[in-house]
């Protein structure tokens, strides 16, 4: 047992009896986090930092799954909460707070006329694609990124396990920045598209033109466009990234950040669309939860108010330019690249032989975690992140990076292990 996570790997051990991996999202268990070199449960945070139930601090670059868009415990989303408390959280009548939030939220969003809400970022997605079979009458779906649990879109992954083939079969994949991949699975299948439904920026930031020719493509086949943008909304710009793009979807889905960690999630779009949603079924007794509404009112004012996802860009791209100065002077151009968006940003490792890039991101994970920063491989940027929390991030790496380039030229990088080695859960982006 680690002495640094000697309660979380307690408490983990006590959880796997009653709950499945010990944890209630795949990537806050062991699958992403290696065992004995890793906490595993958090006991309090606050702006940018988190502490575990060990006591050991951190720099939090995980932010909740990107969840947290201002930082932990945010004075003012807090205190809308705590107002709201005192009024009710559920109701047998609807709540004025849904027509607030709508409002707000199409004052935002490019392509929001009218607005549904749910709970997660999966609830969104699957009502968008449900919408969109009703509008066209067709049932096939062309993805690319990431949506969630629905059996909808991940019987389309290796994760399939209990969705019926004939679901799965209706969801076809594409690969991002392929404009004539798309083309020619559109065309195979012909007047059977109901939705394109794509991250609009995850990895890679989309080639010149290449959202406006999602767009032509989808629309010239019959089929809507649907930007996902349960993380970057909020985050890339105060209208997502079809703002930051100016390219406007036809309905566009939205949750994490848009209410700084509590539970909501929303579908936008086309009046003329949203307006099935009288017809399909689409109904939650906790989609007009007014606790979650209060707090996304909050963020998204504070948003505006303060041009927190420009301070987030700007704080992001040092981060950019850091990291990737320092694997150049480490020599590590050919195992490890940075890229993606300043305020969502990805570390990308690769097989090094005799190391698997699972070998490789253990090792960074392990000394990153001992180091005080908490990072799955990504740099999830908050407004509470200031220059000093980047100088720590940059430290940090400062150390580790000539650490695993020793550990490549030595040959010994399992011995430098002192927990589990990671396992490929599957490939998402």
């Amino acid at each position: 047992m680690s002495i640094r996570y000697r309660k979380s790997e307690e408490q983990l051990a006590r959880a796997r009896r009653r709950i499945p991996l010990g944890a209630q999202t795949f990537s806050k268990s062991v699958t992403q986090f290696p065992y004995g070199a890793a906490p595993y449960f958090a006991a309090r945070a606050k702006g940018s930092r988190l502490w575990d139930i060990d006591g050991n601090e951190y720099v939090d670059f995980v932010n909740g799954l990107c969840a947290i868009n201002l930082g932990y415990c945010d004075d003012d989303v807090d205190d809308a909460v705590r107002t709201q408390l005192a009024s009710g959280v559920v109701f047998t009548l609807s709540h004025a707070l849904e027509s607030e939030v709508a409002e707000q939220l199409c004052r935002m969003v490019p392509c929001a006329e009218m607005v549904r809400f749910g709970k997660n970022g999966s609830d969104a997605t699957a009502g968008a694609i449900r919408l969109a079979r009703a509008h066209t009458g067709r049932e096939r779906v062309a993805a690319c990124g990431y949506h969630g649990w629905q059996d909808w879109y991940i019987g389309a992954t290796s994760r399939n396990r209990g969705v019926p083939g004939a679901v799965s079969a209706l969801t076809h994949v594409f690969p991002f920045g392929d404009l004539a991949a798309l083309e020619a699975l559109l065309v195979s299948r012909p007047g059977e598209f109901a939705a394109v439904i794509m991250e609009p920026m995850n990895v890679a930031e989309p080639p010149e033109g290449y959202l406006e020719g999602v767009k032509e493509l989808a629309h010239h086949h019959g089929a809507l466009l649907v930007f996902d943008e349960t993380i970057t909304g909020f985050r890339f710009a105060p209208g997502g990234a079809q703002q930051l793009f100016g390219v406007t979807p036809d309905l566009a889905t939205f949750g994490k950040g848009m209410a700084n960690g509590f539970p909501v999630s929303a579908v936008v779009g086309r009046g003329d669309l949203m307006k099935l949603m009288e017809e399909i079924f689409f109904s939650f007794t906790f989609g007009g939860e007014t606790l979650s509404l209060a707090a996304a009112l909050a963020t998204m004012r504070k948003i505006e108010r303060t041009g927190a996802t420009a301070h987030m860009t700007a704080t992001g791209k040092r981060v950019l330019l850091g990291v990737a100065q320092l694997i150049a002077d480490c020599g590590l151009g050919a195992t490890m690249s940075i890229s993606g968006h300043p305020t969502w940003s990805f570390l990308t490792i690769k097989d090094t032989a005799p190391y698997s890039s699972w070998d490789i991101k253990t090792l960074f994970l392990q000394e990153m975690f001992a180091a005080g920063i908490l990072t799955l491989g990504t740099h999830n940027l908050s407004h509470a992140h200031d220059e000093e929390d980047v100088s720590r991030l940059l430290g940090a790496y400062s150390k580790v990076l000539p650490m695993i380039r020793d550990a490549l030229d030595k040959g010994d990088l399992g011995q430098r292990l002192v927990g589990d080695r990671l396992r490929p859960l599957f490939r998402v982006r």
